[in-house]
């Protein structure tokens, strides 16, 4: 079993985690897909962390410090995550609605494809918008930081002081971004589609709170190796690229992509990889280094199909090929590093 050694300085233990979520979240969310103008460009990436680090890192620090704070795990912490999922494009920057989103072109197709008018959205992207927070934005950044703090990763690293200034920080970033864009692109939701995201949004939060503080009881098989795991979760994760590639090159219709059969497609992988993983974390011998595999899985999808991502506005081949490395062999540093003290704690015997 674990040795019990002395807490180290409380700067030690809750300064080191809080910093990695606060700027990896925003790295997860924003610059690992290399969508944005900004690609390749170090001074607009800096600069773009002002905003990112508190809309992104403190929304990530928010849901986990809840979550933990309330006593419970992780499903508790997905319905937070996808809270946020809706309140990001639903009401913050309001992309889940406006059909001129920053003026991006394949974003009009995309929305029409699968357009509810009853609600206002385009069910591929909403969906796409709301999953894409809760894997990037939320949940793999959540489970990676908590892997290099294995005595902390259950426990609160914020005290009620510093949760607060997290709150108000989320609050301004959020009001600022709002601000923004109704600026620069003047749309504004209906009354009736805020409202509904709104609810939608409290909705998952009490649904959050009423999950059980006891897990799931383990079944008796054993849990797949994490190689496994992670290799699934990839996969997975790539499946509605996989799917856009074989209909280009088999010359189909290009709306399958995107329309009700590219939703079909993006909600199944997603269902697949929950009820995978619901499962597989409730067998024995599940860990730190599962956690880690999904999380990494989920990362190095949004690495390497960044290769194919076309950005938005003037970025050059050379940005763009420089940017993509330079976050891919950051990642694989991470998830090797965070490996490694995976493993060091697991040694940690008496």
């Amino acid at each position: 079993m674990r040795t019990d050694t002395p807490p180290p300085p409380r700067t030690a233990t809750r300064l080191p985690p809080v910093l990695g979520l606060l700027l990896l979240a925003p790295v997860c969310a924003e610059y690992l897909a290399g969508y944005d103008d900004s690609t390749g460009n170090v001074t607009e990436l800096l600069g773009g962390l002002v905003v990112f680090v508190p809309l992104y890192g403190c929304a990530a620090l928010i849901i986990r410090e809840t979550a933990r704070r309330a006593g419970r795990g992780r499903p508790a912490m997905l319905l937070l995550a996808t809270a946020f999922g809706v309140l990001q494009p639903g009401m913050i920057d309001q992309a889940m609605f406006n059909p001129s989103y920053r003026d991006i072109d394949y974003l009009g197709p995309m929305l029409e494809a699968t357009y509810v008018p009853a609600l206002g959205l385009g069910g591929y992207l909403s969906l796409g918008w709301v999953a894409g927070h809760v894997i990037f934005s939320v949940c793999a950044p959540i489970a990676i930081v908590e892997t290099f703090v294995p005595d902390r990763r259950a426990t609160p690293w914020l005290g009620l002081p510093g949760l607060a200034v997290a709150v108000v920080a989320f609050g301004l970033a959020a009001a600022f971004v709002v601000k923004w864009h109704l600026d620069t692109e003047g749309f504004v939701p209906t009354a009736a589609q805020l409202t509904g995201a709104g609810a939608v949004v409290v909705a998952l939060i009490v649904a959050a709170f009423a999950t059980g503080r006891r897990p799931a009881p383990p079944i008796g098989r054993p849990a797949p190796g994490p190689w496994v795991v992670g290799v699934v979760a990839f996969v997975l994760l790539l499946v509605p690229d996989l799917f856009a590639l074989v209909v280009e090159w088999a010359g189909l219709d290009p709306a399958m992509a995107i329309d009700w059969r590219g939703f079909a497609v993006l909600a199944g992988r997603l269902a697949v990889l929950l009820a995978l993983l619901w499962t597989w974390s409730r067998r024995t011998g599940w860990g730190a280094h599962h956690r880690l595999a999904v999380a990494g899985g989920a990362l190095l999808s949004t690495s390497v199909t960044a290769f194919v991502t076309e950005p938005i506005g003037d970025v050059t081949a050379a940005a763009k090929l420089g940017h993509n490395m330079f976050f891919l062999i950051g990642v694989v540093l991470l998830i090797a590093s965070a490996g490694v003290r995976a493993s060091r704690a697991g040694r940690v015997t008496v």
